[in-house]
């Protein structure tokens, strides 16, 4: 099973549309997951209807509009991996256990809101994942997302990819 995990797309403030690539990957995945801050509905609309599947959550800059439609949390088992999915978890520091302790029957939580690209694993096992931003870079030196694939009940292959510049 493949996997696209993508973040703050923040569409169409800080970008008119997702990048042909990040279209790409939506083709390939079995399972889209977005964790948050789409700022448009039309987004969404357009997301969940290319997705053969769309798990997602709403941001902290998602109206009423998206929050009558997405969880702020959401929680699905995938080939036998626990996943769960949020906006925002917080500052870096102390995240594991933070998100350790809220999450204990989850493999892997996909989170987003810094824009900042994260991959760990909790003393309990956790996976920590942030795509980053697809884009809106901020400080760093790409827009990004990640995908992964799920074999044999266990998460794999996570790769973080980075988008050339736009122009």
């Amino acid at each position: 099973m493949r996997l696209l995990l993508v973040a703050d797309t923040h569409l169409p403030k800080r970008a008119k549309e997702l990048p042909d690539e990040v279209w790409a990957e939506v083709e390939r995945a079995d399972v889209v997951v977005h964790a948050g801050d789409w700022v448009d509905l039309d987004a969404f609309d357009e997301l969940a209807v290319a997705s053969k599947r769309l798990v997602a959550v709403y941001g902290n800059n998602d109206g009423p509009e998206l929050r009558e439609w997405l969880p702020e949390v959401a929680r699905v088992t995938l080939g036998g991996v626990r996943l769960a999915v949020i906006h925002e978890t917080g500052d870096a520091k102390g995240r594991e256990a933070r998100c350790e302790a809220q999450f204990p029957d989850t493999d892997v939580l996909v989170f987003g809101h810094s824009h900042i690209p994260w991959d760990t694993v909790t003393p309990g096992g956790l996976r920590l994942l942030n795509p980053g931003s697809p884009t809106d870079r901020r400080r760093q030196e790409f827009c990004t997302y990640q995908t992964a694939e799920i074999r044999a009940g266990k998460l794999t292959d996570v790769e973080l990819h980075e988008l050339p510049r736009r122009a």
